[in-house]
């Protein structure tokens, strides 16, 4: 697990996508000065943050959770349901809100 969040990762992988920081601000609710402390090391991520950012990356959340210094707790099955579904409901409602 690294001891820090590596911004330079990070960066890599949202290039290799074409894409920059705001999108994982975006992915989970993150306002900009969030993101910025989190790639500052200030803040720690919550696992929830840490797998959009891999789903974004294509990365594991294990892998996204190493890169932001986060050593994410063991899932089973419910558990990881149970997140996907809030995950959902997030989108949805962001969606809802878009559509207004």
């Amino acid at each position: 697990m690294a001891l820090f969040f590596d911004a330079a990762w990070y960066d890599a992988r949202l290039a290799e996508r074409g894409l920059g920081r705001a999108i994982l601000g975006v992915a989970t609710g993150l306002t900009e000065a969030e993101l910025t402390l989190a790639f500052k090391d200030q803040r720690e991520l919550s696992m929830r943050e840490v797998s959009a950012f891999a789903e974004l990356l294509g990365v594991t959340p294990a892998e996204a959770a190493s890169r932001a210094g986060v050593r994410p707790p063991p899932v089973n099955d419910a558990q990881r349901i149970a997140a996907l579904e809030a995950r959902v409901a997030v989108l949805e409602a962001e969606l809802a809100r878009l559509r207004r």
